[in-house]
């Protein structure tokens, strides 16, 4: 198990090398706390590599790094990371949109896909809860949808539309 999480840990690290979280912290961080919450709730070598690489598709290249993951990595992780990206499109369809058809999706998404996108929902909730502390409401000027996307992802979960 090692060899391969350790490869797709470096991996994530060089693809989001210049790219930082809104609260001016490395992404890796992110990526590492999702694997981690993902690792503490019984993921498999495979769910925990797409955790570390959930992003990629999306942020760093669409189509062409999901034939790289794919090739380094097989198609089980690249099914779990596809389940776990609103879009491959550049420039990107509108931000409410996407994250509909996300939301939408994850609620028929396998397991894999619903662990991957809950470790990521409760680690982003955990970051802006650390952010909010420090910047108050001010925090909610530096997202697109404002409290919408969370408001949106938390009504999911609590009416059961997203389960385990």
């Amino acid at each position: 198990m090692r060899a391969f999480l350790n490869e797709a840990l470096v991996y994530a690290t060089e693809l989001h090398a210049t790219q930082i979280r809104k609260g001016k912290v490395l992404y890796i961080s992110h990526l590492l706390g999702v694997a981690s919450i993902a690792l503490e709730y019984g993921a498999y070598e495979d769910e925990a590599i797409a955790a570390l690489l959930h992003d990629v598709i999306g942020d760093q290249g669409g189509p062409p790094i999901r034939t790289e993951i794919r090739l380094r990595f097989g198609e089980r992780v690249t099914e779990i990371v596809d389940g776990c990206t609103d879009t491959d499109i550049t420039p990107k369809p509108p931000w409410k949109e996407r994250k509909k058809a996300y939301i939408d999706g994850i609620a028929i998404a396998s397991p894999s896909v619903r662990l991957i996108s809950a470790a990521d929902r409760l680690h982003n909730i955990r970051s802006i809860l650390k952010d909010y502390r420090m910047q108050g409401d001010l925090l909610w000027d530096l997202f697109k949808g404002g409290h919408f996307s969370y408001q949106l992802s938390v009504i999911s979960y609590q009416k059961g539309e997203v389960r385990f």
